[in-house]
């Protein structure tokens, strides 16, 4: 099962998500694989790799036919692999276009190494680019951050709705695993507000849990380890083991 973490907005919150997510998901069970696909690699460096380290990334699988099982790596997470990021792929774009079956290139790298995990997050890049689209066209559900602000539901409405058109047009299999609440501050105003007006308009879509932005949360940033690592009793630990659970009580619905 794939599942992308994306948006086409940044500051929404999608790396740490990805990275908190997927280390609340990994267990004896559960292997999990993090896809890199942000050439700024923040979730990569979040993870411990020195920026130096990055290469071989998802770029060089992706853009130069690497062999994706050599460059994937371990993190300090037990089960949690890694596919870096790396500023290679701020010229996907470009390279995806000379392809034959470009917008299915990510799909067939990931081919080779799905049946290894029982997850894999993907971690997309801002913007709705033709990495995007391969995102889309590979991936099985959407998590969907999103910050609780005025212009919030707008904008995801816009997102939504591009999403559906790829979809119709490619004949992609994504379909909405929820829409994530994130960057939660208490002390913005309007916030509460601005999250009530989220929930009354896509109800069952969006996720019970919301995800903070705290100092303990910072922290595991500096000390690049997961907050589950960092500060495994903290609120925002809990609420990331929280949207694991919620995460697998919705990913059999993509199966139908």
């Amino acid at each position: 099962m794939i599942i992308a973490v994306l948006n086409s907005k940044g500051g929404v919150g999608k790396t740490t998500i990805a990275v908190n997510l997927c280390a609340a998901l990994a267990s004896p069970r559960r292997r999990v694989l993090l896809v890199d696909l942000d050439s700024q690699a923040s979730a990569s460096l979040w993870l411990g790799v020195a920026r130096r380290n990055l290469r071989p990334s998802s770029a060089s699988c992706l853009l130069e036919k690497y062999p994706i099982q050599r460059a994937v790596r371990q993190t300090s997470v037990t089960h949690l692999d890694l596919l870096p990021g790396s500023m290679e792929l701020a010229n996907a774009d470009v390279t995806l276009c000379g392809m034959r079956g470009r917008e299915h290139a990510l799909r067939r790298m990931l081919e080779r190494v799905n049946g290894d995990y029982e997850l894999i997050v993907l971690d997309c890049p801002p913007g709705f680019s033709l990495l995007t689209i391969n995102a889309l066209v590979a991936t099985d559900g959407l998590i969907v951050p999103v910050t609780p602000e005025a212009l919030a539901i707008e904008g995801l409405e816009t997102l939504l709705g591009t999403v559906e058109r790829v979809r119709a047009r490619m004949r992609a299999k994504a379909r909405l695993l929820g829409i994530l609440i994130s960057q939660w501050d208490p002390s913005r105003k309007g916030g509460r507000e601005a999250s009530d007006r989220l929930r009354a308009e896509f109800r069952e879509r969006a996720f019970h849990t919301e995800i903070r932005w705290t100092q303990a949360m910072a922290d595991a940033l500096v000390k690049r380890a997961p907050i589950t690592t960092t500060a495994a009793k903290s609120p925002s630990a809990d609420e990331m083991r929280r949207l694991a659970g919620e995460v697998l009580q919705r990913l059999p619905s993509l199966r139908y």
